[in-house]
């Protein structure tokens, strides 16, 4: 039976105006379909990566959450066990809270199972359909959870992020997942940036956040663009978890495998015009 592989992905941290390179690592997110797996399955990707990762990655994080909270609990407490370095959480999306109170008190039950681990709320409400207000969870959540260290905030909502942004404690991290959308987060104050584009488009992420930490606007804003230029032309065609694996597959010369149903699998031409795109928006890496 064949497993599907997680997103591996990679996160860019700030610190004091300088740029510090993390290469954080999240395992059963969303490209990697972990809601299309088993519990079993999502725990033999952890403890696959998490061995494989040590001494290779900075850090390797593990979303643990699902639709119910005893299984995000038994999730929490396997990453805890085989040395994950944080855990993260997505708000169920069958029974949706509706309210940020809710939302808290399940990521608060999820935390007790690892309490030592650090902590990540993923907002991701175009996926989950879950339309409360990150800032809303974000306020007084390190009360309930004192392991709380910071939120991957994949929504469009700018004011919102700010929000989170201006919140946010010290050691707390705040990462953006809208690729197309970066250089914002960055003006607004994101610590750093997740992504699954990121798996081929890293190299220009690198360069595109040096720019904009050295001020050049300019360029980072051209680094933007073509980043835009290739996800617009994508989304045309489809883009989806599908697309994107099979397009990461053909980048990377890595066999990802097929994506599991409902997703489909992306016809080779499709994914070979969207290849061909790239190369021609970026040359080089």
């Amino acid at each position: 039976m064949f497993i599907p592989l997680l997103t591996m992905v990679t996160s860019f941290l700030f610190f004091s105006g300088l740029i510090k390179i993390l290469y954080l690592l999240t395992v059963n997110g969303t490209t990697g379909e972990s809601m299309s797996l088993s519990v079993a399955e999502r725990k033999i990707l952890a403890e696959e990566w998490c061995q494989k990762a040590k001494g290779k990655m900075d850090q390797v994080i593990v979303h643990v959450g699902c639709m119910n909270l005893k299984d995000s609990q038994e999730l929490a407490g396997h990453a805890a066990q085989i040395g994950a370095d944080g855990i993260a959480v997505i708000a169920p999306s069958f029974f949706k809270p509706s309210t940020a109170e809710p939302l808290k008190m399940f990521l608060h039950e999820v935390a007790l199972a690892a309490p030592t681990l650090p902590f990540y709320y993923y907002h991701i409400p175009a996926v989950t359909g879950v339309n409360v207000l990150a800032s809303d969870v974000l306020e007084g959540i390190e009360e309930l959870i004192p392991s709380f260290s910071g939120v991957k905030f994949s929504g469009v909502d700018l004011m919102d992020l700010g929000q989170c942004v201006s919140y946010s404690q010290p050691r707390w991290s705040v990462l953006y997942g809208v690729d197309e959308q970066l250089l914002a987060a960055l003006a607004l104050g994101a610590h750093g940036a997740v992504g699954s584009t990121y798996n081929y488009m890293g190299c220009h992420v690198n360069e595109l956040i040096s720019a904009f930490d050295k001020g050049d606007i300019v360029q980072a804003r051209r680094i933007q663009f073509k980043m835009q230029e290739l996800l617009s032309y994508a989304q045309k065609r489809g883009f989806d978890v599908g697309v994107n694996k099979q397009l990461m597959i053909e980048l990377s010369g890595l066999n990802l495998g097929p994506p599991r149903l409902p997703v489909m699998p992306c016809p080779h031409e499709q994914c070979l015009c969207i290849a061909q795109k790239y190369h021609s928006i970026f040359p080089e890496c």
